[in-house]
């Protein structure tokens, strides 16, 4: 019979609801892109990156290499809008469960990816994130990151 430790699990939920609100908390000035134009019609300005992306921490969880842990977050972003160009402290994987997304990895040419496709991005790599389709777009990051550093750095 299973039992559930309510102690351990508010406590996972106070840092899941940390590591969410830490990722983008503070990025005002990030640029708005343009939405893909349907044929036809003019470019459109995509939504503020604030009310376009979507997070929701899945996983945090200290792995056995001393000062590591694994963090997964399911990430759900509006049709033409882009995350804030930035890097995290260890590896990510990034798995697309929906949608189109375009990957600028910095010094590396953009990568289009649809559902099923994965990509490596190295520790540190700034890189940015775009849903290039015409509707949601989700993908599944797994990061191996440093413990106690900020899981993600902004870029300028």
């Amino acid at each position: 019979m299973s039992r559930i430790n309510f102690r351990n699990t508010t406590g996972l939920l106070a840092i899941a609801a940390s590591l969410a609100f830490t990722a983008f908390a503070g990025v005002s000035q990030a640029q708005e892109s343009k939405a893909p134009a349907e044929a036809g019609q003019a470019s459109q300005p995509a939504k503020s990156w604030q009310t376009g992306i979507h997070r929701t921490d899945l996983l945090k969880r200290d792995l056995d290499v001393s000062g590591r842990e694994v963090v997964q977050v399911l990430v759900d972003i509006d049709p033409g809008v882009s995350s804030p160009k930035h890097s995290h402290p260890g590896v990510e994987v990034a798995y697309v469960l929906e949608g189109t997304f375009e990957y600028q990895l910095e010094g590396q040419p953009p990568v289009t990816l649809k559902a099923g496709e994965s990509l490596y991005i190295p520790a540190g790599t700034a890189h940015v994130a775009k849903n290039v389709g015409t509707g949601k777009a989700s993908e599944l990051a797994t990061y191996i990151v440093k413990k106690g550093v900020p899981a993600v750095e902004l870029s300028k």
